[in-house]
């Protein structure tokens, strides 16, 4: 059995002061961040922001 892995995107999330940051990376779409005053805010901003992009890709 042969396994083929491909990273789709890479995400990392942080907490600076009373802001939570999130720095998407995919290859298509670059690089971008997401801030918010809480961690759900911004974890609903890469969710939705990863559907519209693997939409119909996957």
């Amino acid at each position: 059995m042969i396994e083929v892995e491909e990273r789709l995107c890479s995400i990392e999330f942080l907490e600076d002061g009373n802001v939570f940051i999130a720095k998407l990376q995919s290859p298509l779409g670059g690089v971008r961040e997401y801030r918010g005053a809480s961690f759900d805010e911004v974890l609903d901003q890469v969710m939705i922001e990863l559907q519209q992009e693997f939409e119909g890709v996957l």
